[in-house]
């Protein structure tokens, strides 16, 4: 909250947030005939649909003060929305704008008295908001001067003429460092303790407690080449404090993380063992040509001779932004291609271990799609003979006014360890997420993990700032292969980005749009959409009207995901892959399917999309429930047939413009629910369709596994108790596979203390919330005595 005071000495509490469909009576009292002249006359409710982010100030009795719309392409018709980067480039060569840092002001309206304090609020909160902007842009007409409020904070760079008539607008520009500046970054100093303290204390005492009152400038004294202690300083104050070591435990790691996506945070070594022995795997063979493991994709490519050779001497440059492009060998080397960053995803949508007993595990493992069985069940853990490649961040702290530029230690630290790529930082599960690890990739950890934290990584390519998203062309046709290469529905989509080059158009006419994410001169990202051409019967079928204004929506603003895969080190960069991905081509809705899988591991759907690291950034749609309509007698009145056709049901994500800067509320927590009842399974909707959201360790335990996977026959599951609240078609209008971790076993036992479930006598499950919800259960009922 701030205060702001009015010329007249009022004095005023506001708070920023973001603006919601009822604010809009309010704003409207706010427009004058001077705000006409400088944004036009505009249909608030649609500009609103349309906005990246629409901000709203209000004071401590929830009175709208001030209002103000932003977008990601000019108004005034200027430049066309896909096309008007190297227009504003060439109005001042010094202003390095892209659509990653810059936004424009659409509209502003403020309480006349406030104005000018409403407006630095609203700017600072934006600024704050969306760490990747600098700069905000104004256009106006040439002939209306900006007012005594706008040129407070607006400067003028030029003037460019209108695309449909001839008249000159006037180009204004705001900067981040006028409003919210990047932090300075330096080594810390034994004098910085007075300054950090009160920071720590804020947060915890419990280090003052175990190491003692001057525990942080024993920290600070004891600096050495593997240890470092840096602060970030405003005005001459220390306001943020990171401590990093060079010394991490890799072989602790290994035990409990997936490691396969980063080569074991190692250098590559000759004699680095990445896979089974074939003598000692002749058991696994058999599975392994019918399971693609994504890890051995990984295997492959670290193979590959030379691999990191360039790396070494390619870190040295990074701080010259003058030659990016030598990034381009590093960005092959670790993450060419994606089948490790789909491992992780293929773990998001079901992570199905079996316990139990041995008939239980082979009967169950014989149903289960291939790609839904854990490769960690051959056991086999990687070997790396590489020196380290990673340091992590021991201890960290910020000032909360500072918080949202906590990115900026990170080339800092890197420029201290030349030689590592890697930064790790493990947290709590039950610590909230907070700005700096939202840069961060989510390391896999094993089933069998104990450690009680969650790991996360950042690589040094992941500070580059040059990804540029566009639509694709032949000649990426190389960078695409190589990106895709190893992925279960590879082939998929090298036929769509094959027909979009031929095409751009489905034989059956249906528009196809093909774009790429890249990062010096390689392609590091790739996203399929379609129009979408049943937007009727998702209209009728699922509420997506929780999420839009469906009638501000043009038929063809709606495009449907079909594929998108996205290098994980730039896996921070996914929204605005996204916003990119609806700017570029015109649209402003996308939605993805999740079809449901048969028994026998066939998508039920042959249009099915490929899985997709996106779709923790999309919102999950609740369905509809249906009116059976009585086709036959209703004659003319019968609904359309694209309401009322029958259909293979799906479970609809969605994301829109307005949701390209909202962030999500993770939580790590580790939730563990015991059967799939109906209360439980009830439980786990509820939480999947939370939109603001996002759950990391939801896990399910059930005899039968997953309702709706069809672990067992259709004649088997006749013999299971059931209610009937949910049936198939509801288990795959949810799709909870996709968020919901499932062991299949029966629970025995718990130990509260150690806050953990056996399962099936010899397994076990964490967790940090236990929810038991087992549901009937067949009972034998004693012999009642007769009475004599």
């Amino acid at each position: 909250m701030s205060v702001l005071t009015s010329p007249r000495g009022k004095a005023e509490v506001v708070h920023c947030r973001r603006t919601e469909s009822q604010d809009i009576f309010c704003i409207k009292s706010l427009i004058r005939k001077f705000t006409q002249k400088l944004f036009g006359r505009l249909n608030i409710i649609y500009l609103l649909e349309k906005a990246n982010l629409a901000v709203t100030l209000c004071n401590d009795k929830e009175e709208i003060m001030a209002h103000a719309i932003f977008l990601d392409y000019p108004n005034w018709n200027v430049a066309k929305q896909d096309d008007w980067v190297s227009l504003f480039q060439e109005l001042d060569s010094e202003i390095p704008c892209t659509p990653l840092n810059t936004l424009f002001m659409h509209f502003f309206v403020a309480v006349d008295e406030y104005s000018t304090g409403c407006l630095k609020e609203i700017i600072r909160t934006v600024f704050k908001a969306v760490p990747e902007l600098y700069f905000i842009f104004l256009i106006v007409p040439t002939y209306v001067s900006l007012g005594s409020t706008l040129i407070t904070v607006f400067d003028q760079v030029g003037n460019i003429p209108c695309l449909t008539y001839d008249e000159d607008f006037a180009v204004h520009i705001c900067h981040r460092h006028d409003h919210y500046p990047q932090l300075h970054i330096r080594k810390a100093r034994v004098e910085d303790h007075d300054d950090l303290m009160p920071i720590f204390m804020h947060y915890d005492n419990t280090l003052r407690e175990i190491y003692g009152e001057y525990f942080l400038a024993e920290l600070i004294e004891a600096q050495d080449e593997e240890n470092h202690a840096v602060v970030c300083e405003v005005e001459g104050k220390a306001v943020g404090f990171m401590s990093v070591c060079s010394s991490v435990n890799l072989p602790l790691l290994h035990e409990c993380f997936d490691l396969g996506p980063f080569h074991g945070f190692c250098v590559p070594h000759p004699d680095d063992l990445l896979e089974p022995l074939k003598e000692s795997s002749s058991i696994q063979e058999s599975q392994d040509t019918e399971i693609k493991s994504d890890s051995q994709g990984s295997q492959k490519v670290a193979e590959e001779p030379g691999v990191f050779a360039s790396s070494e001497a390619i870190v040295e440059t990074q701080e010259k932004e003058s030659e990016e492009s030598s990034f381009e060998d590093m960005l092959s080397g670790t993450f060419s291609r994606l089948s490790d960053e789909m491992q992780d995803v293929e773990q998001k949508f079901s992570v199905i271990s079996v316990v139990g007993d041995e008939d239980l595990t082979l009967s169950s493992e014989s149903s289960l799609p291939s790609f839904l069985i854990p490769e960690e069940s051959s056991h086999f853990r990687p070997i790396y003979l590489g020196e380290s490649a990673a340091f992590c961040i021991q201890l960290f702290c910020i000032d909360e006014k500072y918080e949202a530029r906590s990115l900026d230690f990170m080339s800092f630290v890197f420029s201290l360890f030349p030689h590592k790529n890697f930064c790790l930082i493990s947290v709590p599960h039950l610590t909230p997420e907070f700005v700096l690890i939202q840069n961060f990739v989510k390391v896999v950890p094993f089933s069998n993990c104990t450690l009680e934290h969650d790991l996360y990584v950042f690589h040094r390519a992941g500070l580059l700032r040059s990804i540029k998203i566009r639509l694709a062309n032949f000649v990426d046709t190389a960078g695409v292969e190589n990106l895709v290469s190893t992925l279960v529905l590879s082939r998929k989509i090298l036929d769509d980005f094959a027909q979009y080059n031929e095409a751009c158009r489905d034989p059956d006419g249906t528009a196809l749009q093909v774009f790429v994410a890249e990062v010096a001169k390689q392609i590091v990202g790739i996203a399929v959409i379609r129009k979408e051409m049943d937007i009727e019967y998702i209209r009728s079928h699922y509420n997506i009207e929780d999420f839009i204004y469906f009638s501000h929506h043009q038929q063809e603003e709606h495009g449907r995901l079909h594929h998108f895969a996205l290098n994980p080190i730039f896996r921070h960069y996914t929204k605005f892959f996204l916003k990119e991905i609806l700017r570029l081509g015109y649209k402003s809705c996308l939605y993805y399917p999740v079809y449901p899988q048969s028994r026998d591991s066939k998508l039920q759907n042959s249009s099915a999309h490929s899985l997709t690291s996106a779709l923790h950034y999309l919102v999950p749609v609740r369905p509809r429930r249906q009116i059976v309509y009585p086709l036959e007698k209703l004659g003319i009145n019968a609904p359309s047939k694209e309401v009322s056709k029958d259909q293979s049901s799906y479970a609809l994500n969605h994301t829109n413009r307005k949701l390209t800067l909202e962030p999500k509320v993770t939580v790590n927590a580790r939730i563990v629910v015991v059967g799939a009842s109906s209360v439980g399974i009830s439980f786990l909707e509820t939480l999947v369709f939370c939109s603001h959201l996002k759950f990391n360790n939801l896990t399910l335990i059930s005899t039968h596994g997953l309702p709706g996977k069809k672990l067992l026959g259709s004649e088997q599951r006749k013999f299971l108790a059931s209610d009937h609240c949910f049936n198939d078609k509801d288990y795959a209008l949810m799709s909870l596979c996709s968020w919901v971790n499932v062991v299949v076993g029966r629970m025995t036992g718990i130990d509260r203390a150690a806050k953990r479930v056996v399962v099936s006598g010899n397994e076990t499950v964490f967790y940090d919330h236990l929810i038991l919800c087992t549901g009937q259960q067949y009972q034998v009922s004693a012999e009642t005595r007769r009475g004599h």
